[in-house]
Parts: C-alpha cells; sequence; structure tokens
C-alpha cells in the first residue's frame, strides 16, 4: 500500500540526491497526443524547498516535456531505489519551463554544475508525494555516467549545436510548440563542462 506524505523532508531530499536516475512523464491534453516517459541523469535534480523541485535539461533529441508543460503544465517525477532498501517514490505537480532566454534562467542554472548545453531548468510545483514499496524493482549497480553528451559537444561548432536544436527542439512530435528561436539563440555551450546527462 503506498503512502503519501506532506513534504519533502530533510531525509527524503538526501535520498533523491543519491538516486543515479530519475524519470519524468507528461502527456499533451489531446486524447490522440503521444504520453512521454523520459528518464533523467547525471547530478541534474536539485530539491528547492518542501514542496519545490527543478532539474537542469539539457540539450536533446525531443521537446516533449517541454512542450507538453507549456501545453497543461502537468508532469510526474519518479524516482526508484536500484540500490539499498526498495522504495519507489513519485512526485505529481505543476510543471513550468525556464528556458534560457527567461531571465531567471541563469540563478537558477547557479544552483547546478557545470553542464555542456542546458537548455532549459524544469521547475515542478509538487502537489502530491507518494511512496510505494518498489518490491518489483530490480537491484542494479551504476558503472558509469555516460559522457556522450560532452563529447559531442566537444566536438560541435556552436553553430551545428544551435541548427540541431532548430531542427529538433522547435516542436513536439503531435506538433506542439518547443523552445522558441531565441531561447534556442540564447543557449551557452559549456565545453568545460565534463558531465553528460541524459
Amino acid at each position: 500500500m503506498g503512502q503519501t506524505q506532506d513534504s519533502i523532508d530533510p531525509a527524503t531530499a538526501d535520498w533523491i540526491a543519491r538516486q543515479a536516475v530519475f524519470f519524468v512523464g507528461t502527456a499533451p491534453l489531446s486524447g490522440a497526443g503521444h504520453v512521454n516517459v523520459s528518464p533523467k541523469g547525471g547530478d541534474t535534480l536539485r530539491v528547492l524547498g518542501p514542496r519545490e523541485i527543478a532539474w537542469l535539461d539539457g540539450a536533446g533529441s525531443g521537446i516533449e516535456t517541454i512542450s507538453h508543460l507549456r501545453e497543461n503544465g502537468r508532469i510526474v517525477v519518479m524516482w526508484c531505489a536500484f540500490e539499498g532498501p526498495p522504495r519507489i517514490l513519485r512526485c505529481h505537480g505543476r510543471g513550468e519551463v525556464v528556458d534560457a532566454a527567461d531571465p531567471r534562467f541563469a540563478a537558477l542554472l547557479a544552483r547546478f554544475p557545470p553542464y555542456p548545453s542546458a537548455r532549459a531548468i524544469i521547475r515542478v510545483e509538487v502537489g502530491r508525494i507518494a511512496g510505494s514499496c518498489g518490491y518489483g524493482v530490480p537491484r542494479m549497480d551504476l558503472v558509469a555516467e555516460r559522457g556522450d553528451s560532452a563529447a559531442y559537444v566537444a566536438k560541435a561548432s556552436d553553430q551545428a549545436i544551435h541548427r540541431y536544436l532548430q531542427d529538433n527542439n522547435r516542436a513536439s512530435i503531435d506538433g506542439l510548440p518547443g523552445l522558441a528561436p531565441e531561447a534556442i539563440d540564447a543557449v551557452r555551450i559549456d565545453r568545460s563542462a565534463g558531465r553528460a546527462g541524459a
């Protein structure tokens, strides 16, 4: 039986910080649209308060999460314990996109370690926090974080990365708006960032 809690208390925040991966679920309003689940990794998530989380969203091939949040704001973030005692935690809430052109972006970005190509930060006001047993989740060992994103950014020109974002991040697979041209132009490339995210 799952249990809810009123807030992300310090013990829960500490557990979240130790998880190597989390999953994000969103959906468009249209019943004909595609539901999306995205895995996220690396040191890209922060608990900002008892009912607020945020993660750094790196440049990628899709824009589903951002597009869905801009349309309707609904989101769930889930963690699974792959080591230690079994546990699943879900935070349901309303998400907000703070893209690279947003005046708030720089202050939020400072809360994270350097990242090769941060296109946005996703803030979530959490409305429901629920845990469940996690007995069905297998134990797995973390081998290493992947360095593919940082390696790609190290080799590609700024123009190539911005062109890639223009080609792949303007709209969702259902045609919902993604990143505006000015937000894509505002993405800054950090080739000193050694860690890569998903």
